[in-house]
């Protein structure tokens, strides 16, 4: 049990619902928003998230092929339609794609959740050679998680803490 607030403390719980206002409003203000985008670049994104989806589903590539072809006549059908058929159409496209999604994705092996993620990754050459000593021959890279070597200029540096999410498989 703790002992009973000050009196001096009344005051900071009396405003306690106040602030937690103030802050969510300034929260919101600083929130980056998505940037809305075209219908036709929304159904790019989907169609893709849709073959990615497949590819889960279909582990054949004929089969992936032939259903591939069939996904792509479905979109190409609903080309050119009016605004609010494509925002419609749209909606239902994600909720089909929300019901069609596969409990275990595929991944690339060498990505997070793959097969072959951080299988036999180089040891740090301060462990090999303790005294700092490193010879001349010593690889002077610096290896992401997924084996690729870190570049600035790409992005792809994870030379600090790297968080490996495995339920959705990806490196953050």
């Amino acid at each position: 049990r703790y002992p009973p607030p000050h009196k001096s403390c009344h005051k900071w719980l009396a405003l306690l619902p106040t602030m937690n206002e103030v802050f969510r409003s300034a929260a919101d203000q600083t929130r980056q928003r998505l940037p809305q985008l075209p219908a036709n670049q929304q159904a790019c994104r989907l169609y893709r998230h849709a073959l990615k989806t497949l590819s889960s589903w279909a582990i054949d590539r004929e089969i992936f092929i032939e259903e591939a072809t069939k996904l792509r006549a479905r979109f190409d059908e609903s080309r050119g339609c009016s605004a609010a058929q494509a925002s419609r159409l749209l909606r239902e496209g994600q909720e089909e794609l929300f019901g069609n999604t596969h409990p275990d994705p595929y991944c690339v092996p060498w990505m997070p959740g793959g097969s072959l993620f951080m299988r036999n990754p180089p040891p740090p050459l301060e462990i090999c050679f303790p005294d700092g000593n490193y010879p001349a021959d010593a690889p002077k890279v610096t290896f992401n998680p997924d084996m690729s070597i870190c570049k600035e200029e790409t992005g792809k540096s994870a030379v600090h803490t790297v968080l490996v999410d495995f339920t959705k498989k990806n490196m953050s």
